[in-house]
């Protein structure tokens, strides 16, 4: 019942509300809010823009992420070990906040790569205008890569290598062998990746906010956006629009669930003495190293110093030689002293921590129902579980907006909807953790337990819990990060006194306060990384990393 409540309740909500002709159900039903959205000659604009910049950003990630992978998993490339360390860290900083890095970097104005092309070359215009398709795929795509990076290396470790070597003994290149056995032997891994990183990309609202909207390339989300955020908000048409992001949506977790249904027919790990075999590739291993090397300078360190630089400078300038030299600290001091920021800080810790921790115990109680217990039905529970996966995070916060403005619970305004709106984004991810950690629990334990005369509750909470500890704080530490950057969801639930530091940063940049951005966002980046490094040392503390 409450997982039903969590994942349907707001689906039934947008319904409703998309087919009220006033605020909240004031004029009655009607279908005027659908005939509005598809008769406008924006609404195929509209969808045009969302499928083509949802496919550049799949396309374009899973082009990095796949490579990155195949690299640092198969092949002996020196420092392959930390390229996969900065991989995983690129995705802790903000997409708001990778969004403004790039923006600082490409921006036609201001942008430090066209001051140093337009200065090397003598260009009459700047070269580069992250104001466009390629601008917004190419931010997407370096900030989304890390989860197309760890599907795929997951797939590339557990991978048999014995069709491999028989095309080696048979004479083939490495080319010829990636080419015709490996990428055809995980095809099922690379369709359905494909799949996630296209619904990632047409729920996106940071890029699109912030580059899209300056632009004039307007996509689904930023038109929910709109709609809903306008004065008198138009709810009801901001739900219709949302219909037609949904349905994608849910057909491409169809699609997904079909592919990895079917995906046991390419399974190709035999036994105990399959071993991934590491691919020697001679010395060009060198060249693929420094060709890594650059990449990680270009996407993860350009724009974390563009960030830093900014933040310095006390103004908005270019990033050159002379604008170091006037270096201050003054909007550090504006940042710690915001009141604003102070209580936005508090709020998202406080929301981090609780939602982390209310999926991994739900999804924990949920594992143990669908992998251990014999009843019935119990594949609805998972697959309830997992219909969140499919409502973007602009629906899921008009949803919210419809859920609780109609029923009879007061928690609109107030950090609970928030907590809600959290807990039911990001049940998908922590019923994945959990089931994968229980199935490696074998069940003898719980018998000897309940043989024992222990309860139900005492079995679970002494034995499984603990056990599950591994997957739990793996599953608690990745939820805890993606709540303190997430905004699509937040910014429609916000009120006085709830903000949080996603917001706060949309806000301050929507504002034009761009530089207490900058600094801002290094105090965030610093913050996750701490978070980061303290729950590591933690889990090695107790054992379930190695050292």
């Amino acid at each position: 019942m409450v997982v039903a409540y969590l994942a349907m309740t707001p689906l039934a909500m947008l319904l409703y509300g998309s087919l009220q002709s006033g605020f909240m159900g004031e004029g009655g039903f009607t279908l005027a809010n659908y005939i509005e959205a598809y008769s406008d000659r924006e609404f195929y604009t509209l969808l045009f823009n969302s499928l083509i910049y949802a496919l550049g950003v799949s396309l374009f990630t899973f082009l990095i992420g796949t490579t990155l992978s195949w690299i640092c998993e198969r092949t002996n490339t020196p420092g392959r070990r930390l390229f996969a360390v900065m991989a995983v860290a690129t995705y802790i900083i903000p997409g708001v906040l990778m969004t403004i890095s790039w923006i600082l970097l490409l921006s036609p104005r201001i942008g430090l790569f066209n001051t140093l092309l337009t200065g090397l070359f003598g260009f009459s215009e700047p070269p580069l205008n992250i104001y466009s398709y390629w601008g917004m795929i190419w931010t997407a795509s370096v900030h989304l890569y890390p989860l197309n990076f760890l599907i795929m290396s997951a797939a590339f470790r557990s991978m048999d290598s014995s069709l491999e070597e028989a095309a080696w003994a048979a004479g083939a290149s490495n080319l010829a062998c990636l080419r015709q056995i490996t990428l055809k032997v995980l095809r099922p891994a690379l369709l359905s990746t494909l799949l996630i990183l296209f619904i990632r990309g047409i729920e996106s609202f940071e890029v699109p906010a912030l580059i899209g909207i300056p632009g004039r390339i307007f996509v689904f989300t930023t038109k929910i956006y709109e709609a809903a955020s306008g004065f008198p908000p138009a709810l009801g048409l901001a739900g219709a629009n949302a219909s037609i992001l949904l349905i994608i949506s849910i057909l491409g977790v169809y699609l997904y669930q079909r592919l990895t249904a079917r995906g046991e027919g390419f399974t190709t790990i035999t036994g105990r003495g399959y071993r991934p075999r590491i691919i020697d590739l001679g010395r060009s291993k060198y060249a693929v190293s420094a060709g890594c090397a650059f990449f990680f300078l270009l996407t993860l360190f350009l724009p974390v110093l563009a960030l830093l630089g900014t933040s310095f400078s006390g103004y908005l300038v270019a990033l050159t030689p002379e604008a170091l030299k006037n270096f201050t600290l003054d909007e550090y001091r504006f940042v710690l002293s915001y009141p604003i920021i102070a209580r936005a800080f508090r709020n998202s810790v406080i929301l981090a921590a609780s939602s982390a921790t209310v999926v991994m115990l739900l999804t924990s109680i949920i594992a143990w129902i669908t992998v251990r217990s014999q009843i019935r039905g119990r594949w609805v529970l998972d697959a309830l579980t997992f219909i969140p996966i499919a409502i973007p995070g602009v629906i899921m916060g008009v949803s919210m907006i419809f859920v609780y403005l109609t029923l009879p619970i007061p928690i609109y305004g107030t950090l609970w909807i928030l907590l809600v709106a959290y807990v039911t984004l990001y049940l998908p991810y922590g019923i994945r953790v959990a089931s994968a950690t229980m199935v490696q629990i074998h069940k003898e334990l719980e018998e000897a337990s309940t043989a024992s005369g222990a309860s139900w509750f005492q079995t679970f909470s002494r034995i499984v819990l603990p056990l599950l500890l591994p997957g739990f704080l793996s599953g608690w530490i990745y939820i805890s990060i993606i709540s303190l950057r997430e905004l699509s969801a937040s910014i429609f639930l916000v009120g006085q006194g709830t903000e949080v530091l996603s917001t706060v940063v949309f806000g301050l940049w929507d504002a034009g306060n761009i530089t207490a951005v900058a600094a801002l966002g290094v105090l965030m980046t610093l913050f996750l990384v701490v978070v980061a490094l303290v729950i590591q040392r933690w889990q090695r503390s107790l054992g379930i990393l190695r050292e």
